[in-house]
């Protein structure tokens, strides 16, 4: 299914999408971020919370160990200031990860429990792709609560990340 050299791309992709995310959301105007807005997640630091959440979750299922979390819609960084550099720091631990890992790793079953307690097994390659493709997802959310503010969101594509990697850019 998935190769190192794919599972590295799919893990620069999440990093470089979260930083044209992220670097636009801090380009928001005073409030906007953190306003509140009809939306599962309440705002737009709210739903990056909710991503971010989710990796530190799927982080601890490929470790093997609890992750600790009864919810995935908590807070841990109201503020941007804080949740940027806690995001880069697992987007770093998932690009290390990726560097480590085979095609035969990437095949490996991982047993886990959801925060809602049911059990699950997904192949750590699975687990990657659901960790990239729940941040594409949720990067989707934010694009349009831009339009709410309204601003123009960053366009966080693969197609767009592809090009720029062909010309050397991320």
């Amino acid at each position: 299914m998935l190769d190192r050299e794919f599972a590295r791309l799919l893990a620069r992709y999440k990093t470089w999408a979260d930083r044209l995310t992220f670097e636009a959301v801090a380009a928001l105007p005073a409030g906007e971020a953190e306003r509140g807005r009809p939306t599962l997640f309440k705002s737009i630091v709210g739903t990056l919370n909710h991503s971010y959440v989710v990796d530190l979750i799927w982080q601890a299922h490929l470790e093997g160990r609890p992750h600790g979390f009864t919810a995935r819609n908590v807070v841990p960084h109201p503020d941007l200031e804080a949740l940027w550099p806690a995001q880069q720091q697992v987007n770093e631990w998932l690009l290390a990860w990726s560097e480590r890992q085979s095609r035969s790793s990437l095949e490996e079953g991982v047993a886990f429990r959801l925060v809602s307690g049911e059990a699950g097994t997904m192949t750590r390659g699975e687990i990657l792709m659901h960790i990239v493709n729940h941040a594409t997802y949720h990067r989707g959310w934010v694009s349009d609560l831009f339009f709410q503010v309204p601003a123009k969101p960053p366009t966080t594509d693969w197609n767009v990340f592809l090009s720029d990697c062909r010309s050397g850019k991320p």
